[in-house]
């Protein structure tokens, strides 16, 4: 099937095969393999991209169902090597360990705060359930969105500072 689809900013016009999931396309014919294939499945998250910006997991979205459609990866996050507020926020709260769950993870973020910008705790759990995280324990992620939403001074791990 012949698809065109704005990925980032930029125009692809490609043929794909019916099966080809959107997160083999953008990983194989692409080359953006900053969203992560973590179970095939839409358990994990890790595959979150925007999708006519909303969250989607992309091992769940055919390629063809993209045709015509605005998808963001987590490389159009940062712009001229300055990291997104998200990802800066992220890194102040020490909400990276190994990494695997990041891009997802910050792409889901992105779609909480645009959907709610100043989440409590238990929306923050409910907006990031679709990702999981073996490393972090979940806390500093918690504690990097309430940064980035401006709720907690700071981020300075253990001095933080409701606001």
């Amino acid at each position: 099937m012949w698809m065109s689809v704005e990925v980032n900013g930029h125009i692809y016009e490609r043929e794909v095969t019916e099966h080809w999931t959107l997160l083999r396309f953008l990983r194989e014919d692409l080359e953006l393999t900053g969203t992560k294939d973590g179970c095939s499945a839409g358990e994990c998250g890790a595959c979150t991209v925007m999708l006519n910006g909303e969250a989607v997991n992309a091992c769940m979205v055919l390629a063809a169902e993209a045709d015509g459609a605005t998808v963001e990866t987590i490389e159009a996050e940062a712009v001229d090597g300055e990291l997104s507020e998200i990802q800066a926020a992220f890194a102040r709260n020490y909400a990276v360990q190994c990494g695997y769950c990041t891009a997802g993870m910050v792409m889901s973020v992105r779609e909480l705060l645009r959907l709610n910008s100043k989440p409590t705790v238990a929306e923050i759990k409910e907006g990031i359930e679709g990702n999981l995280c073996r490393c972090t324990g979940y806390q500093q992620i918690i504690e990097a969105v309430l940064d980035v939403s401006g709720q907690i001074n700071n981020g300075t791990r253990g001095g933080l500072k409701y606001v």
